[in-house]
């Protein structure tokens, strides 16, 4: 997949295309679904099958602190799974206030089709564009008639009769339901970040546990959960450890503060910087965050929560 972080970065023979705009947070089944008509729209006609996305997303540079937290919060994320979709590129606009004040139609003819050179363009019905997402569906196929380029919108995507959207699956993370999560994400959830300091970081890491540096994205509620931790290194299949995560303030101690902490299964040392990046999978929630009368009573669970962890995993099919 192509990438290009400006339209005026396309080649001037790069010919036309057939395309979909959207901030695809997460790059969910919905997404899949739309980029998958993309493809085959742009087989059919010979043309060039186009991602376009934004950076920023949208809604955290016009209300800063009040946006959503994303799914997949930095472009990189999302360009790696998009370039698992099979288009051809993907177009990255610079969200700026001076981009967020243009009209739908100044949008649609400079971008879309003097630009991009669009001769479809594909949605879904809840699509909005324009200054203050003053145009929809509608006005895009209007002004589709206009420029010359066709447009197909679609409802969304039903998986196990919920919605595959961006909104449904922060909702389930949200509120724990990892598992209904995975079924709308088509993978389980998971989050990148990189070891909290502490505990040793910064020449091996000798007990079997692991807690990540501060996370301002989408996170899990409050609780227990059976996890994967992937330690990025050369042999990143020997770096991947069956893991049980508690995500909360571990009221249990005097010193209760939010964490995402990770207890390793079938522990072995291993370097670890404070850069290395961590992959957290989340695969199900086990129990509610709790406080517990003493440390030795919080290590009892922890004993019955990673005999819990194995029992799952244990029934999981190979990978």
């Amino acid at each position: 997949m192509q990438i290009f972080h400006d339209p005026t970065d396309l080649p001037a023979d790069y010919g036309a295309t057939v395309l979909s705009v959207g901030n695809y947070d997460g790059v969910h089944l919905g997404h899949r679904f739309l980029l998958a008509r993309v493809v085959e729209g742009a087989r059919s006609l010979h043309a060039r099958s186009v991602a376009v996305t934004f950076d920023p997303h949208p809604t955290h540079l016009l209300r800063p602190g009040a946006g959503p937290r994303l799914i997949t919060p930095t472009i990189g994320e999302r360009l790696d799974l998009l370039a698992t979709t099979g288009i051809d590129a993907t177009v990255v606009l610079p969200f700026t206030a001076e981009f967020s004040q243009q009209s739908a139609e100044t949008f649609a003819r400079s971008v879309l089709l003097e630009r991009l050179h669009a001769v479809e363009v594909h949605e879904g019905d809840n699509f909005r564009f324009g200054f203050r997402a003053e145009a929809g569906v509608d006005q895009l196929s209007a002004l589709g008639k206009q420029l010359g380029f066709a447009v197909h919108i679609y409802k969304p995507l039903q998986v196990r009769g919920m919605d595959a959207s961006s909104s449904r699956i922060r909702q389930l993370v949200s509120t724990g339901d990892v598992r209904r999560a995975r079924w709308l994400l088509g993978r389980p959830f998971s989050i990148l970040s990189t070891p909290a300091p502490g505990r040793g970081i910064g020449t091996r890491l000798t007990v079997p546990t692991i807690n990540l540096a501060g996370y301002d994205a989408l996170v899990p509620a409050a609780g227990v959960y059976v996890t994967r931790m992937a330690i990025a290194a050369s042999t990143p299949d020997e770096l991947c450890f069956d893991s049980v995560t508690n995500v909360g303030t571990r009221p249990t101690f005097a010193d209760a503060s939010f964490a995402i902490e990770s207890h390793l299964l079938d522990f072995r040392p291993v370097a670890l910087e404070e850069t290395t990046p961590l992959c957290l999978t989340f695969l199900a929630r086990l129990r509610d965050e709790r406080q517990w009368p003493s440390p030795e009573a919080l290590r009892e669970q922890i004993a019955r929560d990673v005999a819990a962890a194995r029992h799952y995993l244990r029934r999981l099919p190979l990978p």
